[in-house]
């Protein structure tokens, strides 16, 4: 089974633990000797989303946007977004060079083609911006692939 994620960035602490919690549920519901998960790995739900994958036994592929994607993403995330990126059985890429909302939805929908399924850690709110968790999973309800949304009683959004 190969589970993508989607997810808003910039979650407060308070609701990190239950959205952690809520991924690992999805992620231990699977057998982890045919698990993969893909992602882009920017901080929050992509990051945990493989942190779980790889502590339950699990595959992992890492869908780069952009060559300067990891440049964009706040610097105390650089040493996690590097050791998962090490992590990864396989690396995909854009090809894209600036790390734009068009290289992060071409990133996502590349994610969206190379899964069985997508785990959508959302709102249900629209996107704050082209690229965002909605424009994902309205994308990967396009191509026919079933979304599975985690929003756990109590999260927020900054």
């Amino acid at each position: 089974m190969r589970l993508g994620i989607t997810g808003h960035r910039g979650m407060p602490p308070s609701s990190e633990e239950a959205v952690r919690v809520a991924l690992a549920e999805v992620v231990q519901g699977h057998d982890p000797g045919e698990l993969v998960g893909v992602s882009c790995i920017a901080d929050g739900p992509d990051a945990w989303f493989v942190e779980a994958v790889l502590a339950h036994g699990g595959r992992v592929e890492v869908v780069i946007p952009a060559m300067e994607y990891r440049e964009g993403l706040p610097e105390e995330h650089h040493a996690l977004y590097d050791e998962l990126l090490r992590r990864a059985a396989e690396v995909h890429s854009t090809g894209m060079k600036e790390s734009t909302s068009k290289a992060h939805q071409a990133g996502s929908e590349m994610l969206v083609g190379l899964a069985d399924e997508l785990v959508a850690v959302w709102d249900g709110l629209p996107a704050r911006g082209y690229g965002g968790t909605a424009d994902v999973v309205a994308y990967a309800r396009g191509a026919d692939v079933p979304v599975r949304v985690v929003w756990p009683e109590g999260a927020t959004r900054d």
